[in-house]
């Protein structure tokens, strides 16, 4: 799986992302309505589709998609 791949998983799971809007620089907080609620579907998200277990204290600790997306490429490595 590639950036671009991991993005349009993203963009698929909140409704609220306009498909196509998202890059790796774009950072997740800032996503139109981002709670807690949006980091619970996306700690969920990342556990269901790659089987890798993020914390919340991990994702506080990251920004940009890209940072998502490097920590879950190490955690499969």
């Amino acid at each position: 799986m590639n950036i671009q791949e991991f993005i349009s998983i993203i963009e698929e799971e909140f409704d609220e992302v306009e498909k196509g809007t998202l890059t790796p620089t774009s950072s997740f907080r800032q996503m139109e309505g981002w709670s807690s609620m949006h980091a619970l579907i996306l700690i969920a998200l990342v556990d269901n589709h790659f089987d890798v277990l993020l914390t919340g204290e991990e994702l506080r600790g990251l920004d940009t998609i890209q940072d998502l997306y490097d920590l879950l490429a190490s955690k499969k490595a």
